[in-house]
């Protein structure tokens, strides 16, 4: 399952843009850009949402069964 694309431009967007993401998940930039056509995999969301939870602090692009609260 992965999240709409307008929600994955603005987490990406968010998050310091393509290449601050794909620095935090060591890949390339075009790999992330892609998710913005894609959408942002289920595991690198949760990923993204453990890495930087402020990012995500308000809004839940996952099904509450799928959010990890702290």
């Amino acid at each position: 399952m992965e999240i709409r694309t307008e929600d994955a431009v603005q987490i990406i967007d968010a998050l310091g843009g393509t290449n601050a993401v794909a620095r935090m998940c060591e890949i390339t930039p075009p790999s992330v850009s892609d998710w913005k056509k894609t959408g942002i995999p289920k595991a690198w969301l949760k990923y993204l949402r453990l890495a930087r939870p402020d990012v995500f602090i308000g809004s839940s692009p996952l099904p509450e069964s799928e959010v990890v609260h702290a």
